[in-house]
């Protein structure tokens, strides 16, 4: 892991160089807080929980996380920076995964923002912590889930638009593939024993367990082989790049 950690560094602390980095960070808190208040009725549901308030996460990061993945590689093969970083004598593999630590941090330092949240329902109530942390550390791993995606897809175009249209379009069919709504249209034509399948990649399937308190470590364990599986395919990517 020679150079991982300077370049995470690097990564890190360029984002909040950024006044593009403040802008995310205030869109995603304005969000969350108008997703559990406004749609979901948080006051009207009587009950000290975080439970809607994580609802809405995969949604929210439908859009949020890939906006913040297009940039990885994209720019850099744009502006030609990502023939200089493959020449330096770092492994590719070290320079993926701190590039994709880098946002990750980023992130979960946004969802860490959201503590008022935690202090909203102790004020309202006695909620069970066990639920809110597992919550957090589900939201944490699905964002990380969904950020690997728009990693790869960065590597794969110079073109940040397409990136992301690409990542939303991959993270969107990972969320629905877990609702009863797509589970019911495939059992008109597949058999049950498919959709079950299809479900069993979806993220709210993973996800909902989790946010309710139940760590099944088949559920953690999804979350990071997509994270694990989709930046080698990043590093295969950027590898053929580096051989033409």
């Amino acid at each position: 892991m020679n150079g991982f950690f300077p370049i995470l560094k690097r990564e890190l602390l360029a984002y909040f160089r950024s006044p593009v980095a403040y802008v995310f960070i205030i869109i995603f808190l304005v969000a969350n807080a108008g997703c559990t208040f406004l749609l979901g009725n948080f006051y009207d549901s009587q009950q000290a929980s975080l439970e809607i308030f994580f609802l809405f996460h995969p949604w929210l990061y439908l859009f949020l996380v890939p906006a913040v993945g297009m940039r990885l590689w994209a720019e850099e093969r744009r502006s030609g920076t990502a023939e200089l970083l493959l020449t330096f004598p770092v492994r590719l593999t070290s320079t993926v995964f701190a590039k994709f630590f880098a946002g990750w941090l980023f992130i979960g330092i946004s969802l860490l923002l959201t503590f008022p949240m935690i202090w909203t329902v102790h004020f309202l109530g006695s909620p069970d912590s066990g639920p809110i942390i597992t919550g957090y550390l589900g939201s944490f791993l699905m964002a990380g889930s969904y950020l690997a995606i728009a990693s790869l897809t960065s590597s794969m175009t110079k073109n940040q638009v397409i990136s992301f249209i690409l990542s939303v379009v991959i993270c969107l069919v990972l969320v629905l593939s877990g609702w009863g709504v797509l589970s019911e249209t495939l059992n008109t034509v597949f058999p049950v024993w498919f959709s079950d399948l299809v479900g069993q990649f979806s993220f709210t399937t993973h996800f909902d367990a989790i946010r309710r308190g139940v760590v099944d470590i088949r559920d953690l364990i999804y979350f990071i082989s997509i994270i694990v599986i989709v930046l080698m395919l990043n590093v295969v990517v950027l590898e053929s790049h580096k051989a033409s």
